[in-house]
């Protein structure tokens, strides 16, 4: 569950105010709007990466607005995929869990299950640097999964792929829900995305989420 109640945001001369809504545990909620509305502005507001100066954040019914990301229990896919060239497609999937200090053989048995799910086992070892979009694309998502987050957060996941590719991420986000039951909030701007995979779609217009 994701809920924001009346929640404030300001970044200079630009500001949100009065923001809310609530996702219920499980669904896939699709957040659309204009460029430079805020939509990116309210995921990273409620990944803990934007300060919200009013209003109240919370996840599975617990108040999360004053914790820091790493306590949020968050899995999230930024825009730019922030996947670090030097790593392989392994050490992608058990980043989050060696800094959680997951045992090794939990770290061992998470990588594989991501791997199996996102059909990437046979890129294991490779490094990010030479994958197709899509394959970049699923090193994200199993990052962002491996320690079974109950919310997931996805900033335009599909913009920069090819018709072809994002029909097969269609079909992977679907069973990502169907396997993990993680609650979904995606940002984009496209109705086929939103027609797709959304439960229900939420737009920002105005400054107000509708």
């Amino acid at each position: 569950m994701i809920e924001l109640q009346n929640v404030g945001i300001s970044m200079g001369d630009f500001s949100l105010s009065g923001i809310s809504f609530r996702i219920e545990a499980g669904q896939y909620a699709v957040l659309m709007g204009r460029t430079g509305r805020g939509k990116t502005t309210i995921l990273e507001a409620v990944c803990g990466l934007r300060h919200v100066r009013s209003g109240r954040i919370l996840l599975s019914d617990y108040d999360v607005t004053d914790l820091p990301p790493g306590e949020r229990g968050i899995g999230y896919v930024p825009q730019d995929l922030a996947l670090f060239p030097t790593l392989t497609v392994a050490e992608h999937l058990a980043f989050a869990l060696r800094i959680r200090k997951y045992p090794q053989k939990l770290v061992d048995e998470r990588v594989g299950e991501m791997a199996e799910l996102l059909s990437i086992t046979a890129l294991l070892q490779r490094r990010i640097l030479g994958l197709s979009g899509g394959e970049s694309q699923r090193v994200a998502l199993g990052r962002a999964l491996s320690f079974h987050p109950p919310v997931l957060l996805l900033d335009e996941p599909l913009s920069a792929l090819d018709e072809t590719t994002r029909g097969e991420m269609y079909d992977l986000l679907r069973r990502i829900r169907e396997r993990t039951g993680v609650t979904t909030l995606h940002v984009t701007h496209s109705n086929e995305e939103a027609k797709a995979l959304g439960d229900r779609v939420l737009r920002l217009e105005d400054g107000k989420i509708l």
